[in-house]
């Protein structure tokens, strides 16, 4: 197995590093500016310069950073200074970043790549990793190194391998370690620097330029080279350092009024300003120091720079500047940026894995390359085959197989099928014990019945029962396995009891608009078996008036008249089958007619019949 190192347990490092800034200034370009200002910055030192404070030309501001490079430095001061030192890291399993940051044409790829006669950064930084490793393995014959390239760039917010122009925009990824990688970039082992040269020269031509206004040869993306150095020991404890350098070559903030950009230009250097945007929030954050949120995610550019920036790399910035007064903003704006990012503090640790023992286990590599995009299923099944005991016992290993492939089985959508099927099978069985019981509540019903039919000796029909019915006395719906279960009530049979006159119950009667259906319906009621020997007494009534109190319906009807005759529209749609319309025609009726004298005179309104009157009585 594999762990990591932090850099607190390994002697001779420090616990923070912090981010070291470098301000280089471009050579004066062209003739002096037509007011013949000059140039509007200028150097005071190795450490420190100056430039016009805008609110007030007769002052300046002043800057202090770890290096400043006048117009006349060289390209190999500048590495000798500032990136050289940080190099040394990397062998020892940290990580290095070397970032160059400032306007459009302040001379950032001059720095970071040059020309054959003044190389940059970059081939000088690859040309030195090359030299450590040589001298490391002719010092040390106990460790082997390896070394390898990778090279991006971020154009539009889509990561693209430079070392292989056919792919599609890359994706971001974080890995357990919270280390931050691209699946699918393409990865090139280096064994020289001509090797490094032969990768590097075709792939920095895929890289995406255009001509602006500002500058003939504009880099209209953001480049990564990345560098990585794995030193592995041949002996025990086998231990392994694996170290980063990642070389970065920023694009310029462009102001588009002075560029000219338009149409896809224009697109490019939104995204390229929206991107150093996020860069400059980041670098906010991270000197506020409050602990809170940093919008590393916010932009692919700052997601591939978080180790970089508050991480856990060994950091410099190179802060490029360009004299000119018409660069006067610009120029300010990337002081002020420049002295921010010298606040933040990295916390470099040294990633180191110690190889154990295998001891028929697979290694961390071995997961990683074949492991992790494995089926579960297919993982049990290797480990049940390493585990199964040896060949001279073949009934044992069998059983173990068969187990193992069961257990398999049922971890499987197949158990869950299993389930369903065991609890259909209950449900059934308590349906047939529910049907077997309503049986036997059943036949217990008849014996009761015909017990008492022949008890009694008052009808006619002395084997008949008192009371039938062709309704079943249990009429349940079968109960599926989707329901849940209910406590099922028993019902018991009906008992015996005398069936009191008809007289002696509350009988509602219909009014009597249609004698002659209701005492067809009355007689057919009569006629059935339920209701036989009884006394219907309300066959023989003409008038359903005769049912009630006379001084009762007087009273009524005077209520209902003086609402007639003095309610409103309101009041009047509270009478029975009074609505809207009726009420506006019984108040028209009353302002011509007058006052009704009579209930019956609202027959007389338009729309009342004499059946609608009734019903309204």
């Amino acid at each position: 197995m594999a762990q990591r190192v932090a850099v607190n347990d390994v002697a001779g490092f420090k616990k923070t590093s912090r981010v070291r800034v470098a301000v280089r200034l471009r050579p004066y370009m062209g003739k002096e500016d037509e007011k013949e200002e000059g140039p509007c910055v200028r150097g005071l030192g190795p450490q420190s310069l100056e430039i016009v404070n805008w609110r007030n030309a007769t002052e300046t501001l002043q800057y202090q950073f770890d290096v400043f490079h006048g117009e006349q430095t060289t390209q190999q001061e500048v590495f000798l200074s500032s990136v050289k030192p940080i190099i040394p890291h990397i062998l020892n399993g940290q990580n290095a970043s070397v970032l160059a940051y400032g306007p459009t044409g302040a001379g950032k790829t001059h720095t970071m790549l040059g020309d054959q006669e003044h190389p940059g950064v970059i081939p000088r930084a690859v040309r030195e990793v090359f030299q450590l490793v040589r001298s490391q393995e002719n010092n040390q014959d106990e460790w082997e190194s390896s070394v390898g390239m990778s090279y991006l760039e971020i154009y539009n917010e889509k990561v693209l391998d430079l070392l292989s122009p056919s792919s599609q925009d890359l994706p971001i990824r974080e890995d357990k370690d919270r280390n931050i990688i691209i699946p699918g970039l393409t990865h090139t082992h280096l064994s020289s620097f001509s090797d490094f040269h032969t990768n590097f020269v075709p792939a920095s031509l895929n890289r995406t330029t255009a001509s602006t206004k500002l500058n003939q040869r504009s880099s209209r993306s953001h480049a990564i080279l990345q560098i990585k150095v794995v030193k592995s020991q041949r002996v025990p404890p086998y231990r392994q350092l694996t170290g980063k350098l990642y070389l970065v070559d920023l694009a310029g903030s462009e102001d588009n009024r002075r560029t000219g950009n338009q149409g896809i230009r224009l697109k490019e250097s939104g995204a390229i300003n929206l991107s150093l945007f996020t860069l400059s929030k980041v670098v906010d954050c991270l000197n506020a120091g409050a602990g809170g949120r940093v919008p590393y995610r916010d932009s692919k550019l700052t997601r591939l720079l978080q180790d970089s920036l508050g991480g856990s790399a060994h950091s410099v910035m190179i802060i490029n500047i360009a004299p000119e007064n018409k660069y006067y903003f610009d120029t300010f704006t990337a002081l002020n940026f420049a002295a921010k990012s010298k606040q933040i503090v990295n916390r470099p640790f040294v990633r180191e894995m110690v190889m154990a023992p295998v001891n028929g286990k697979r290694t961390r590599e071995e997961q990683e390359a074949g492991g992790s995009g494995e089926p579960q299923n297919k993982r049990l099944k290797e480990n049940k085959r390493v585990e199964l005991p040896s060949p001279h016992s073949p009934d044992d290993s069998v059983l173990n197989r068969l187990l193992a492939l069961e257990k398999i089985m049922l971890g499987s959508p197949e158990r869950e099928r299993l389930n369903l099927l065991k609890t259909v099978a209950q449900s059934r069985n308590e349906i047939q014990k529910l049907k077997e019981k309503q049986k036997e509540l059943e036949e217990k019903a008849d014996m009761l019945n015909k017990l008492t039919g022949s008890q009694s000796g008052e009808k006619d029909d002395s084997d008949a029962p008192f009371f039938k019915t062709h309704v079943s006395l249990f009429h349940r719906k079968e109960s599926t396995a989707a329901k849940p279960k209910k406590q099922q009530a028993v019902v018991t049979p009906l008992q015996m009891s005398q069936v009191q006159p008809l007289q002696q119950c509350a009988v509602v009667c219909k009014p009597s608009q249609a004698l002659d259906k209701k005492k067809k319906h009355i007689q057919k009621i009569s006629e059935g078996k339920e209701n036989s020997g009884t006394d219907l007494s309300c066959v023989d009534e003409v008038n359903w008036e005769s049912r009630l109190d006379s001084s009762l319906l007087e009273q009524s009807k005077k209520k209902i008249l003086h609402t007639l005759n003095s309610g409103s529209l309101k009041e009047l749609k509270s009478l029975q089958l009074i609505g809207d319309k009726k009420a506006k025609l019984i108040l028209g009726w009353r302002e011509i007619n007058g006052d009704f004298t009579q209930v019956e005179d609202l027959k007389k309104v338009e729309g009342i019949t004499t059946k609608r009157f009734s019903s309204f009585i």
